[in-house]
């Protein structure tokens, strides 16, 4: 069978499959087998398992599954679930209220900032949409907040996870590109930072000219913050500080790789919880279970769409690809502009972990190949092709950080509708997204129009 005539199979394939509601893993996994069966027959398939394509994906699968650095995605979410039954949460976000509860606006820009904070520390993005949701909604519905500023709020804010490092997005993506997670970690840094204070600022604007979305609590003895009391809830944001000290100092400063930081993360954890005399053996089970149910789901994912990225390499997808999208003569940022267009198309109805495997080894080949000196780079960056796919894997995460909030399956809204309250439905959650996704793709134009913005990992 002709590639071309095998590719909108496995298109239409994928689309059929989810449509009946088949899990991306499986339906991965299914497609692969077809892919194979149609390109080689089943004869050859199952007759040729030692030197065949059956072991050269055998063997793609191996190498992925088997990495060091993958270690470091079931002890980031160990850690995600420790903090999320901690008080360690809690405290720090009351002693950001303490700081900016008389500031207009104030819980909504304390829930970005403890976003921010929790992302660097963990680098998970359920667990803190949940978290948000049990601690500043309530907080803010009672202060008479802006239901759509609070539910937006919380879920960009909390979906920061996917580009702040350490990221798992990220070291998904260099796992499968072979690019340096080290450099991807540094790149991301500004991006993220950029993105979370464009949060910050259009709470402050937007309070601001609408003071009655965020009104300031009654001024009276009780809720009145003096000097001392700011001083006296500092301590609440030590130990937040310590885990991000701990998880990005480490790797930022060259002493340990991104797997060990992950493991010094969850004992810095362990001991402050047991410090804290919070540690139970009811939270540490939780805590363990939950990652082997998050661990095991995206190894599931991880095994389907590698098999059927390898498959479809195998049978010359990939090439025929590049050759369609290169050979159509559109300009480089045509391309990149049709590439986007995917990419937020598939992140409104599959999963990030299926993203980056099924689609990021058909498309950074083609980056590699675009004249990328049109970007607007100097010479030397704009033929650097490590320089390259690190930025299209920033330009990649904040596209992911769009998918977190794209109807109708944005992850961020089901999160947050598993802990709201029973008025709040499913399309008032969507509702509330919309300024914020406006603000998600302002940020991915800056990405694409400068990519020097990626540069520090250099």
């Amino acid at each position: 069978m002709d590639i071309g005539t095998l590719s909108l199979i496995v298109l239409f394939g994928m689309l059929a499959l989810l449509a009946i509601g088949m899990p991306l893993g499986f339906a991965s996994g299914f497609l692969a087998v077809v892919v194979m069966v149609l390109k080689f027959g089943p004869d050859l398939l199952f007759s040729t398992f030692g030197t065949g394509p059956l072991n050269v994906l055998a063997q793609r699968m191996y190498g992925l599954t088997t990495n060091y650095v993958l270690i470091s995605v079931p002890l980031f979410i160990f850690m995600a679930s420790l903090l999320e039954r901690s008080g360690i949460a809690r405290d720090m976000y009351n002693s950001l209220n303490v700081w900016l509860s008389r500031t207009r606006g104030g819980i909504a820009i304390v829930t970005a900032l403890m976003a921010v904070v929790m992302a660097a520390m963990s680098g998970i993005i359920g667990g803190e949409v949940v978290l948000l949701g049990l601690i500043a909604l309530p907080q803010m519905l009672r202060l008479g907040y802006n239901q759509n500023l609070a539910i937006g709020t919380i879920c960009a804010s909390g979906s920061l996870g996917t580009m702040i490092p350490p990221s798992i997005v990220l070291i998904f993506y260099g796992l499968i590109t072979e690019t340096s997670i080290h450099a991807l970690f540094k790149a991301a840094f500004l991006p993220g930072f950029i993105l979370a204070s464009c949060y910050i600022a259009y709470i402050i604007v937007r309070t601001q000219l609408n003071p009655e979305q965020a009104p300031l609590p009654a001024d009276t003895e009780e809720t009145r913050v003096t000097f001392a009391d700011k001083m006296r809830a500092l301590p609440g944001l030590l130990a937040p500080l310590l885990v991000v000290f701990v998880v990005l100092g480490s790797i930022y400063g060259g002493i340990t790789g991104i797997t060990e930081a992950a493991g010094m993360g969850c004992v810095a954890v362990l001991l402050l919880i047991v410090i804290r005399r919070e540690f139970t053996m009811d939270l540490f089970r939780e805590a363990l279970m939950r990652t082997f149910r998050s661990t095991g789901t995206i190894i599931w994912v991880t095994f389907g769409a590698t098999a059927l990225a390898g498959a479809y390499t195998i049978a010359g997808g990939p090439t025929y690809v590049a050759n369609l999208i290169v050979g159509s003569e559109l300009p480089t940022f045509g391309v990149l502009l049709i590439m986007m267009v995917i990419f937020l198309i598939l992140g409104a109805f599959m999963d990030w972990v299926g993203i980056v495997l099924l689609v990021m080894p058909v498309f950074l080949p083609i980056i590699l190949k675009l004249p990328v000196e049109e970007l607007g780079l100097t010479s030397g960056l704009a033929l650097d092709p490590r320089f390259v796919s690190v930025w299209f894997g920033i330009v990649f995460c904040v596209n992911m950080q769009v998918s977190f909030l794209s109807p109708p399956f944005g992850p961020a809204a089901f999160y947050l509708k598993s802990v709201a309250p029973p008025h709040i439905s499913l399309p008032d959650i969507f509702r509330g997204f919309l300024p914020f996704i406006g603000i998600q793709l302002f940020v991915l134009a800056l990405v694409l129009l400068f990519p020097e913005l990626t540069m520090q990992f250099r």
